[in-house]
């Protein structure tokens, strides 16, 4: 005997919506707040551009885990998000209703949807959403940026196109948007794009830092400046680093990569798989 599980009456009412994206929009100023994650997921899924862009504007929450809902990110989706995002920055006040201060591009929040959606809505894991204050003003809520969180694991020798995107979008809006990412990861990037990528995030939000790839030490040298801002760091793992033979230029590699160390007074776990190019002057680095 087959089983058939029917849709929820809200999934269809959902439905029913969003064959009239005008009608969704012109009733999210009364929608109920628990009604809008469903209908935002719906919407979502469904490509609803429109429905999309006004939600986000009429959001009721602090932050929206965006990431939670994209296994692949689609630029059609997240295009009509981010232009939601820029009607809110571009006006003087928020709108009555809108709380939205945190766009969560991670693949974090799952436990937000669950709890608004029950067990239908998709991509759950058992990471739990980082918790955002609500109780500020709204003075403050409209001189403050909107702050978008992002996993950056730089690792083709080419931006991919969302990331592209984003960091273009950020560009444009870096007044009145902040791009952050609490782990960065570089598994193989030329130089010059990662400096690009980084040039767009607010590096004093990183705490942690993986570099998975060989370095030559002036690779390393290069990156340290980068490093000595990331004064949030509490965890910095990095692989090989391949040294010629130690002349005086190299020497100058190693002052400016031990330099940065004495910025990040937060640093707590600290792996180097060769450090080989610290020999004669680790005490000064650590001291």
């Amino acid at each position: 005997m087959s089983v058939w599980n029917p849709l929820r009456l809200l999934g269809l009412a959902g439905m029913s919506l969003l064959r009239d994206e005008t009608s969704v929009i012109s009733i999210l100023e009364y929608l109920p707040t628990e009604l809008f994650p469903p209908l935002f997921i719906l919407a979502f899924y469904g490509r609803h551009s429109e429905a999309l862009k006004a939600m986000v504007q009429a959001w009721p929450f602090v932050r929206l885990p965006l990431g939670g809902l994209m296994q692949t990110p689609h630029r059609g989706t997240l295009r009509a998000v981010l232009d939601g995002v820029d009607v809110l920055v571009a006006q003087q006040g928020h709108p009555r209703r809108c709380k939205l201060r945190v766009l969560d591009l991670r693949h974090t929040g799952q436990d937000f949807w669950r709890k608004w959606c029950g067990d239908g809505a998709h991509g759950y894991s058992s990471t739990l959403m980082a918790p955002v204050a609500e109780d500020r003003s709204r003075a403050e809520q409209s001189l403050a940026p909107v702050v978008v969180f992002i996993e950056l694991h730089l690792k083709e020798r080419t931006m991919d196109r969302f990331l592209t995107y984003l960091i273009r979008w950020v560009e444009e809006r870096k007044a009145s948007v902040h791009l952050c990412c609490k782990k960065l990861k570089i598994l193989s990037m030329p130089m010059e794009n990662i400096m690009k990528v980084l040039s767009r995030v607010q590096l004093d939000c990183i705490q942690e830092v993986q570099v998975n790839c060989t370095w030559h030490l002036s690779t390393l040298a290069t990156f340290a400046p980068l490093l000595g801002q990331m004064n949030k760091v509490q965890r910095f793992l990095l692989s090989h680093i391949h040294v010629s033979a130690l002349e005086e230029q190299e020497q100058q590699h190693v002052v400016q990569i031990t330099s940065q160390f004495l910025r990040l007074h937060h640093l707590r776990d600290l792996c180097m798989e060769s450090p080989s190019f610290l020999e004669g002057c680790l005490d000064e680095m650590l001291r």
